[in-house]
């Protein structure tokens, strides 16, 4: 056994299967495609779903992959273990109703023995317990002696997951030796131990779990194997913990740099060492998978990984952005296997560093509010903050609990955990009743899935919009039908079809479907789960039966609208790449026939300078009549050509390339012009933001922008109609009455600080003195602002004061308090007085010793609130 590195394996694993006659199929997205029952890819077989249970058709009966995964169920186990991670890449060998066991041991065996060259007499095999075929082979055909193999329970050596595909597994487990082991006499295959470690597992799926738990054997077995690459480089480079690995050890190294500290001095700074290393692997591949920071879904996994690896760095002293750095240390050891990480680097870095700097400005909010919270603690004379609070704390301002403890601390407080972890279960299990319940696909099981998995509807749309074709399915009520009526809504599937299924964004075709004594309305058209073009319908008129001719009709006028606003979507991609800078990508997209919408990785809101910009440059493309030309071609090949691919999207070895002159080329399977000067005009009419780091442009062309000049038009000639003046004396006219009413909100104000003044003094003159402090209440018709604004008269005026206003404007009501500087040394507290206050008429709030603000519900209730301040203040002062 020689010393192999991490990249070195992967090459060598899939370069081994390849020779095998398997497909090298790179790695898919970390987002799942079509599986609703995931969150992310945890698993090598998980991308490929569709093609164990027969969905889809797969590109080779023979696949091998080395697939990005990632898993969090044991995130806080992450730094604590040499084991645990929530990043890691699973090679993989599957075979879909082709070979079967005796392929599948002798290669594992041929690979671990002849090519990792691992002593065979330091490896041993695992099986299901009922599994005698599985012991034959690997004793009689693979020559692995019987003492070597261990028998194992269904919990260790069957895989299924609820209903579908399953069978029993094979496991190659390492001895590394009895040093590494317990010492125990028993110590064998399966002892807790750190000696025996499984590197592979070998899934013979041969099985189906039925609705009634029994199984039944499937036509055609399948293979499914999983290696985790981690796990075998720490075998082939004789180190105990995957952080020691060669590729992971540079990040570590990298991370302990930064951090100014020696590896293995401090147990506690080792852990947060290795939660960094192991997050921002994960960090790093997520985004470039197109995931973004939010407060949902996977959004939320990147942000807490990414948020809970810059608090380890703070417990390590580094009090800057750093994490954004260390990312290139990922890059650079993976971008051979996994190019899109060079290719968005800087796209990449934007987005951990604006996450890491607005991690920064919720510890400092977060770190107000839990200030506020110990202030009634201990106002309260308690020491236990509760579990809601806490929880709150960590959901919605991303505090970290861990923080909030240590805090709490040092004010010799506690949290209520159990009643954090009784919150944070509720939350999860919000999270599990809005999931559907789902099958071994994530998909609801519908008729869709018991259709043939190699039935194709030939989609001839790009260069007609009509064509002959025969009605294969017709189906109502979620049920197969060989009828339909005059008036009954319908979905039909053909063999053949113009009308473009919505996909990639651009919303799927209407138009009518004729047949001989029948007429449908086309209201939709849709892809399935599993990729089956569906066409909604209503039938207009006669009967329509199945096996019936028909001819297609596409809405053309619609068509043309929808091809105007998708090629307007290219350039507008293009555009926004020249003006604001190539870290813009495109992260989704609506293309209808009256607007399109383009939402893009921008982080900061465009300029009207900007949005000038970009609008003039593809009105100039439009004017400059390039062509729009399509090619097909392969996916390397469209690579080659310098063709833009978009994040998440899951392209076959056949790809359409949309060239737009010499300026825009993206790889794209929707519907377009054939000229930009058809395009017409562009025009924007919204710029605004989505989610963090993301923007949104909304967008008319053609006759959309037609429309859009004629209603601004309309509205201008309204408003010059109002104003009495001309459209072109509009801004003018406008200009002369916000002048006016500028000078009567000046008149207005001045009467206001005279009425201000005599107010004041009436209640100066009522203040009551309560050792040595003046407290002053009154009930005022003012707003917050002017509420605020008397309380800073009163100040002045009264000296060493409490201050408390009430009003009520329109039903709500609204409570001021104010507190000199001299009377909080003395005890006052504007925050606490004003939290009791506002109690009493069925309101909250809170603020600083010196000045806050509260609301309230029952305005009958203010003079009862008002009158309670000298009580409070009475209590307060020392």
């Amino acid at each position: 056994m020689n010393y192999m590195g991490l990249n070195e394996i992967r090459e060598k694993y899939l370069s081994f299967f390849e020779s095998k006659a398997h497909l090298r199929l790179p790695s898919f997205s970390l987002v799942p495609q079509n599986d609703k029952s995931l969150l992310l890819i945890n698993a090598g077989m998980a991308p490929l779903k569709p093609y164990f249970t027969g969905q889809e058709v797969p590109p080779s009966k023979r696949v091998t992959t080395c697939q990005k995964c990632i898993r969090t169920g044991d995130i806080e186990r992450v730094g604590k273990t040499a084991r645990h991670g929530t990043f890691f890449e699973m090679l993989g060998n599957f075979s879909f109703g082709d070979y079967f066991k005796e392929e599948a041991t002798a290669w594992a065996w041929e690979f671990a023995t002849e090519v990792l060259k691992l002593p065979k007499d330091r490896l041993y095999v695992t099986i299901y317990e009922n599994d005698d075929e599985a012991f034959e082979i690997w004793t009689k055909k693979v020559g692995v002696p019987a003492d070597r193999i261990y028998r194992m329970g269904k919990e260790d050596n069957f895989w299924e997951i609820g209903q579908g595909p399953c069978g029993p597994c094979s496991e190659l487990y390492f001895d590394r030796g009895e040093d590494k082991g317990c010492g125990k006499p028993d110590c064998r295959v399966g002892c807790d131990c750190d000696r025996f470690i499984e590197f592979w597992n070998l899934v013979f799926t041969q099985f189906n779990k039925e609705e009634d738990g029994t199984y039944s054997k499937l036509e055609n077995p399948n293979i499914d194997t999983g290696m985790g690459l981690e796990r075998i480089a720490t075998i082939m480079q004789g180190v105990d913990s995957i952080f020691e690995v060669d590729t992971i050890k540079a990040i570590l190294d990298k991370v302990c740099q930064v951090a100014n500290y020696k590896y293995n001095t401090d147990d506690k700074k080792d852990v947060s060492i290795r939660v960094i290393t192991d997050h921002i692997r994960s960090v790093t591949f997520m985004v470039s998978d197109g995931i973004l920071p939010s407060n949902e879904g996977r959004g939320y996994v990147l942000r807490r990984l990414l948020r809970r690896a810059a608090r380890h760095g703070k417990l390590l002293g580094i009090n800057n952005a750093f994490l954004y750095d260390i990312c290139d240390v990922v890059i650079e050891n993976s971008k051979a296997a996994y190019p899109e990480l060079d290719e968005k680097r800087e796209f990449i870095k934007k987005v951990i560093k604006l996450e890491e700097e607005r991690f920064d400005e919720t510890i400092d909010q977060g770190l107000s509010i839990l200030n506020g919270f110990i202030e009634a603690l201990k106002v309260n004379n308690k020491n236990v903050l509760d579990g809601e609070s806490a929880f709150k704390l960590y959901d919605t301002y991303g505090f970290p609990i861990e923080l909030t403890i240590e805090i709490l601390e040092e004010q010799n407080m506690t949290v209520d955990l159990e009643g954090f972890e009784k919150e944070m279960e509720a939350q999860k299990e919000r999270a599990r009743s809005a999931r559907e319940e789902t099958n071994y696909m994530g998909t609801d099981l519908d008729i869709y899935a018991t259709l043939p998995a190699d039935l194709k509807t030939e989609f001839v749309g790009y260069s007609n919009l009509e064509t002959d074709a025969k009605i294969l399915y017709i189906i109502r009520e979620g049920q197969f039908v060989e009828t339909a009526k005059d008036n009954e809504e319908v979905t039909l599937i053909l063999d053949k079809t113009t009308f473009y299924p919505e996909m990639g964004g651009q919303v799927g075709d209407t138009g009518v479907i004729v047949g001989k004594d029948f007429e449908i309305n086309v209201l939709d058209c849709k892809k399935t789960h599993n990729n089956k073009i569906i066409h909604i319908c209503k039938v207009v008129k006669g009967d329509v039966k199945r096996d019936a001719e028909v001819i297609t009709k596409v809405d053309a006028q619609r068509r043309m609208d929808i091809a105007r606003n998708h090629t307007a979507t290219h350039i507008l991609h293009k555009a926004l790449r020249e003006v604001l800078g190539s870290h813009v990508e495109q992260s989704g997209s609506l293309v209808a026939g009256d607007r399109l919408r383009f939402d893009f990785t921008h982080f900061e809101a465009m300029s009207s300078d900007e949005i000038k910009k970009v609008e003039a440059l593809v009105n100039e493309k439009i004017l400059e009549s390039l062509s729009v030309e399509t090619i097909e071609t392969s996916l390397d090949e469209a690579k080659k050509m310098g063709a833009t691919a978009l994040f998440g999207e899951k392209y076959g070895s056949k790809v359409r390339v949309v060239r737009v002159g010499n300026f825009s080329m993206e790889l794209c399977g929707g519907t377009h012009v054939s000229n930009t000067s058809t395009i017409g005009m562009f025009k924007i009419i919204s710029e605004g933001g989505v989610a963090a780091g993301i923007r949104r442009i909304e967008a008319v062309t053609g006759r959309g922008a037609i429309d859009f000049i004629n209603s601004v038009e309309a509205t201008l000639n309204d408003v010059s109609k109002v104003l009495k003046t001309t459209t072109k004396e509009v801004v003018r006219k406008a200009e002369g009455l916000i002048n006016e009413l500028k000078e009567k909100e000046r008149e207005i104000e001045a009467l206001k600080s005279k009425m201000a003044n005599s107010v004041a003094d009436e209640i100066v003159n009522s203040a009551r003195d309560i050792k040595g402090v003046k407290v002053a209440t009154a009930k005022v018709d003012l707003d917050a602002d002017g509420l605020r604004t008397l309380g800073d008269r009163l100040k002045e005026k009264l000296g060493t004061c409490v201050i408390v206003l009430g009003s009520s404007k329109e039903g709500k009501v609204v409570f001021v308090s104010m507190a000199s500087k001299d009377a909080v040394q003395m005890g006052a507290h504007a925050g606490n007085i004003i939290r009791e206050v506002a109690k009493i008429a069925g309101g909250g709030g809170g603020g600083r010793p010196d000045i806050a603000q509260a609301g309230g519900r029952d305005a009958s209730k203010i003079d009862e609130a008002l009158n309670k301040v000298f009580d409070i203040v009475e209590t307060m002062i020392k």
